[in-house]
């Protein structure tokens, strides 16, 4: 039996000849095209086992050529896609027109030759197979140590079916991890039902959970919606007291009757809760049910604030680039060095949502192919909000006296407030003798009688 003979369509030369000299390694028969019209008279010319597609080529774009292939029924062999990043929609769109799995630039040579592998063993099992498309898509961008551990360990949690509580600040994309736990899960196949918080009111409560039955007519509750597969709430603080009492109620019975209805209903859900990264503070006060916590905590994950992984805003800037100019046909633009460099930088007080309405609101202004330093100063804030905490606080933003007396008047603050505003233990505390202490605070507007 002859080697499989694999079709490589890249338009970046360097890229062709990389994939050519790694299969011819490992015995693949190997024919490069450079664009569709290559692509085309190649399959004209031969039958092949496996082909590798870019999506972005100029002419023609991949996807457009799976479609092709596809709604002429010509796709006679597993097509795997090649990008420097993709979209949801894009898996989407691949998986349904056949592609079997996805592998990113730059190319890890281990991944490649795995998914070739995978890809000519799947071949006559291409539809079952390609659901592995969307977890490699959903999979959350960065290469940072923080990245790769957080992704590791949601891999883990997927092999599980326990309640998980994702906790973080707002616009740190616990919806984006959710969904890509539920896509490595076992209930991948089944629904995605997403119940936000803030929309359960006292007057709805049971129906929207439970849902209803009236003669012969029901509607389905979330639960119900949701039922084999994932159900994210968002929010959970949001519920009130009373919308808390029915979730918990349903969770710890493991079934439900509908409003006006008799029969019990099994619960089969997982449930994914996502509360803000201060939670435990709302246990404390009572607006969250510490027993609701218990129950959905089984597996508990912290998303972390984009600060604290600054060295992927450079990656995350091209991704949410690549994904706008792909999913909203913006005019394409790069950052400039110095402009990433500054954003490295930068608090992100709104976490990756901020920083993806910033490069939309950048690519709208199309004022030149690069974009400049100059430009995301005048986009970005001049001053955090006064309440903001420190490490929210955009510094670099300021003259150095003023982002040093910012500083100095945030770091005392919260200094004074931890020794309950007793200047004596906070001069011992910062290292500074009390008198000139005194005069510092004075000097910095900070009210240190006001502080108990």
């Amino acid at each position: 039996m002859s080697n499989p003979h694999v079709l490589v369509v890249d338009d970046e030369a360097d890229i062709r000849d990389l994939i050519q000299d790694i299969l011819s390694d490992e015995n693949f028969g190997v024919t490069v095209a450079a664009n569709a019209d290559e692509a085309r008279q190649a399959r004209a010319n031969r039958k092949f086992d496996l082909i590798l597609l870019d999506i972005w080529m100029p002419d023609t774009d991949g996807i457009t050529l799976l479609r092709e292939w596809s709604d002429g029924g010509d796709l006679t062999c597993p097509v795997v896609i090649i990008s420097g990043h993709g979209t949801v929609d894009t898996a989407v769109e691949a998986t349904r027109l056949g592609a079997f799995d996805f592998v990113e630039k730059p190319l890890s040579i281990a991944k490649l030759l795995r998914t070739v592998e995978g890809a000519l063993a799947s071949a006559g099992r291409q539809a079952r197979a390609a659901h592995k498309l969307l977890p490699s898509l959903l999979a959350p961008v960065g290469r940072s140590q923080l990245m790769q551990g957080l992704r590791e360990r949601i891999q883990q949690f997927a092999r599980h079916d326990g309640s998980v509580l994702m906790s973080g600040e707002p616009g740190t994309g616990r919806g984006a991890f959710a969904r890509y736990m539920h896509a490595l899960s076992r209930r991948a196949h089944e629904p995605l039902t997403s119940l936000t918080a803030a929309s359960i009111t006292d007057d709805n409560i049971e129906k929207q959970f439970l849902g209803s039955k009236s003669g012969e007519e029901a509607v389905a509750g979330v639960f119900e919606r949701a039922a084999g597969g994932t159900l994210v709430i968002d929010e959970l603080a949001d519920l009130s007291a009373a919308a808390q009492k029915v979730l918990f109620g349903i969770l710890e019975d493991g079934s439900f009757t509908r409003v006006g209805g008799t029969g019990r209903i099994k619960v089969d859900v997982r449930i994914v809760a996502t509360v803000g990264a201060d939670y435990e503070s709302k246990i404390d006060s009572g607006e969250l049910r510490r027993d609701l916590v218990a129950h959905l905590s089984e597996l508990s994950i912290r998303i972390p604030p984009l600060r604290e992984y600054a060295e992927d805003v450079p990656e995350l800037l091209t991704y949410y680039v690549d994904k706008l100019v792909d999913s909203e046909g913006l005019k394409f633009r790069r950052f400039s060095v110095a402009a990433q460099n500054r954003l490295r930088n930068y608090p992100w007080p709104d976490n990756v949502r901020e920083l993806k309405n910033l490069v939309r609101r950048l690519l709208l202004s199309g004022r030149g192919e690069d974009i400049s330093l100059e430009e995301v100063e005048a986009e970005i804030s001049a001053t955090a909000a006064v309440d903001e905490p420190l490490v929210k606080q955009d510094l670099l933003a300021l003259p150095l006296r003023e982002a040093r007396e910012q500083f100095e008047r945030a770091y005392l603050q919260q200094q004074l407030v931890l020794c309950d505003g007793k200047v004596g233990q906070l001069a011992k505390r910062v290292g500074m003798e009390r008198t000139h202490l005194y005069r510092k605070l004075r000097a910095l507007g900070v009210d240190f009688k006001s502080v108990t």
